[in-house]
């Protein structure tokens, strides 16, 4: 399951937030007054509508991304091991954008060789197996840690 949502989803959570706030600045109804009389006014009621709407359809949009969810873990962009998993619980931080305080959510895995952790849904990591580092041409892992024919070593206290 790539995506969390479906376009028609996303499209909906954005109208639905877009109409509210046109209502709020141009009312259906004919015998609702307009508010303001300057354009000052009016400019500050359509910065509000931005200001709402644009970290909406941010949010919508990076649900729809292929890495939004990913089933497997990749490689750890520290060490370079495939010896990473998914951890069980998901965040939702909050991404401050030019428009506005957008949340998303986000998954994170372990590397049970160095024990640093990371989110898979970064660019080059997660389901192709690549890591940051590999993405930018270069190797994921230092010398002597983690590479081929190197084997990782474990840390006091992690698990497998």
């Amino acid at each position: 399951m790539p995506a969390l949502i479906t376009r028609e989803q996303a499209r909906e959570v954005a109208i639905k937030a877009f109409m509210s706030e046109l209502d709020r600045i141009i009312p259906p109804d004919q015998i609702v007054p307009l508010r303001g009389s300057k354009f000052i006014e009016w400019e500050d009621q359509v910065e509000r509508l931005v200001r709402t709407v644009a970290p909406t359809v941010l949010e919508q949009r990076a649900a729809l991304e292929d890495n939004a969810v990913v089933e497997k873990a990749g490689h750890c962009p520290h060490c370079g091991s495939d010896r990473v998993y998914l951890e069980k619980q998901t965040t939702q931080p909050e991404i401050i954008s030019p428009h506005g305080r957008a949340v998303i959510r986000k998954q994170h895995c372990r590397c049970h060789c160095c024990g640093g952790s990371f989110s898979p849904s970064e660019p080059g990591l997660g389901l192709t197996g690549g890591s940051a580092a590999d993405a930018a041409g270069g190797g994921a892992v230092e010398p002597g840690i983690g590479g081929a024919g190197i084997v990782c070593q474990r840390r006091p206290g992690l698990g497998d």
